[in-house]
């Protein structure tokens, strides 16, 4: 008798996005003729640089002659890849990072959840929330958790409340946890951690031997001089904190797939007799075990981000989303709605008007102005009350969207 992983039997109904998306089918399956706006998941809709696809058109011709062929590459990713995010990255913002610390990977998202198969399901897990579910969600599968509550929290877990109250800065843990989730700047709220916020973090994980997963994919966005980019900006942060990032989200490629992991050498875990053990060799293990490897021509398109003429063509890109986010900021203030994040981010955290719920008003805005967004309560309860739109969006889209926004809550009595 085959049998099954059962803790999957704990995870709600279903994921979030595939809910929003069950839900957008039906409605424009009945609605055939309506212009539905989607503002819900962060999913980038601008071609990628032209900087990016030469170097991919290159790279393809490459693999067309036997010189220049080239099967499979290094797991841990080219040293061409590697050293361009060392250098780009890190050393010109003064942080010692070396090329071999750094994976790449196909995603972040992949990278968040295959990180817990080198620490053991004893650990007890902290996370925001609300929270990317990506970071609960894979905790659920290997086990780390008992089940679901009526709010959705999980047993097992450790939820630190981020809200308007608290400014979106969560509270420290009430005593020992292992392994953290940080995602700055944030997703879902679009706000942002300052130095002062993360030293603490790094301060608390020293303290308690506690090890930080550190999700800065959407650090590009950043304008702030003031605000981290990285928390290894933070004194001390190598020796308890992992970095993500990716290039979906300023280089576009959500559809290509391409990002990478920072595991410092001198990050240690320990064994179940307290032993210090470092990190880098376990993950370089499970890497070169589980994982081919990211395609060559995906790599020189990534490389081709650091080129000159690539910064140029990104910066104008994540330019175009951050004047979205600036407009829809300004239209839902305007249209007397409390707004959140979209300065430093791509994304707008609003609280839901006339106390609606989160899906109530994720309804309301599906089927009386035919906008897509995410309710708050999918990325966890703290997120009930409140409402998240992207701003990877076309410029008239963002225009049309605050009108019908403006519209119906004029319409409201």
């Amino acid at each position: 008798m085959a049998t099954i992983n059962e803790h999957y039997l704990k995870l709600q109904s279903g994921y979030l996005f595939p809910e929003i998306a069950r839900r957008v089918t039906n409605y424009c399956q009945s609605h055939p003729d309506a212009k539905v706006i989607k503002m819900g998941i962060g999913d980038v809709t601008r071609p990628l640089p032209r900087a990016i696809i030469d170097a991919m058109h290159a790279a393809v011709e490459e693999m067309s002659t036997s010189h220049s062929f080239r099967g499979y590459g290094p797991e841990q990713g080219y040293p061409f890849l590697r050293d361009a995010i060392r250098d780009n990255c890190y050393r010109e913002r003064n942080i010692d990072i070396e090329s071999d610390e750094i994976f790449i990977s196909d995603g972040s998202k992949c990278d968040s959840g295959n990180l817990l198969d080198v620490f053991g399901t004893d650990n007890t897990i902290a996370v925001l929330d609300p929270v990317y579910p990506v970071y609960v969600d894979t905790n659920v599968m290997v086990g780390r958790t008992g089940d679901a509550g009526a709010n959705g929290q999980y047993e097992g877990l450790v939820y630190l409340p981020v809200n308007a109250e608290n400014n979106f800065q969560p509270a420290l843990p009430n005593g020992r946890v292992d392994l953290i989730y940080l995602c700055y700047p944030n997703n879902p709220t679009g706000t942002v951690a300052t130095r002062e916020m993360l030293k603490t973090w790094v301060d608390y994980a020293h303290k308690n031997q506690s090890i930080i997963f550190f999700d800065a994919a959407y650090e590009a966005f950043v304008s702030d001089p003031e605000i981290p980019r990285s928390i290894y900006e933070v004194e001390g942060a190598k020796e308890v904190a992992i970095e993500l990032r990716s290039f979906s989200k300023n280089a576009g490629f959500t559809g290509v797939r391409c990002a990478f992991t920072v595991i410092p050498k001198q990050l240690m875990g320990h064994t179940s007799d307290g032993s210090p053990q470092a990190i880098h060799p376990l993950w370089n293990r499970r890497h070169c075990t589980k994982f081919n490897g990211v395609s060559y021509p995906v790599q020189r398109g990534a490389a081709a981000s650091f080129s000159p003429e690539g910064r140029q063509q990104i910066a104008e890109l994540i330019t175009f989303y951050m004047n979205n986010a600036r407009l829809l900021r300004e239209g839902l203030k305007a249209a007397g709605i409390e707004v959140y994040g979209g300065v430093n981010a791509p994304y707008v955290w609003l609280k839901t008007p006339d106390d609606l719920s989160s899906w109530d008003f994720f309804d309301l805005l599906l089927n009386e102005s035919q906008i897509v967004g995410t309710p708050g309560s999918g990325f966890g309860a703290s997120g009930e009350g409140y409402f998240r739109l992207s701003a990877f969006n076309s410029l008239e889209n963002t225009e049309e969207a605050i009108h019908r926004i403006k519209s119906r809550l004029a319409d409201s009595p």
